[in-house]
């Protein structure tokens, strides 16, 4: 079996924790394609190769992996919110929000040759499972463990890996 950590692709890759402003609800879950149709709209715009993902109810952890030369995350991350922000206005679901993502987001770039990489993808993958929301992280449908998982790169019954929170 292929070591699915290492899925990498040429540019700079970052590991971001983007957040709804209302923390406990489930808008993200729940609006899950919408969120999926902002990241679509993003990537067409200013291409970026999503290494790594995972959607919790009020927030969402990724690698992202822009083309060499390019670093702007924050343009990229101002679409996503952008695009899922219009999509809740319209459907109705952002009634009563005066925001629904909080200003900021948390970035880290991932080192080139780390184990940093490795790392930060199985914390993705487990993040669902160290929030009690599913008990083995194939449970969790948000997830690109499924994607790793149908290209026979990881088994489903992966066991948690103990790791701090970066």
């Amino acid at each position: 079996m292929n070591d699915y950590r290492a899925n990498r692709v040429a540019g700079h890759s970052y590991f971001f924790t983007v957040r709804l402003s209302g923390r406990g609800g489930t808008l993200l879950t729940d609006h899950i394609a919408a969120f999926g149709e902002a990241i679509r709209q993003a990537r067409s715009r200013k291409p970026f190769h999503v290494d790594a993902w995972v959607a919790l109810p009020d927030h969402a952890h990724a690698i992202w992996t822009l083309p060499p030369g390019d670093h702007d995350c924050a343009t990229r991350w101002r679409a996503v919110k952008i695009a899922f922000s219009k999509s809740l206005g319209k459907s109705g679901a952002g009634a009563g929000l005066d925001t629904i993502w909080e200003p900021h987001y948390q970035q880290h770039a991932v080192g080139a040759g780390t184990d940093d990489y490795a790392v930060l993808v199985d914390y993705i993958h487990h993040n669902p499972l160290r929030h009690g929301l599913c008990a083995a992280p194939h449970e969790w449908q948000w997830s690109s463990l499924h994607r790793f998982i149908a290209a026979g790169m990881v088994a489903p019954s992966t066991p948690p890996v103990k790791s701090k929170r970066p």
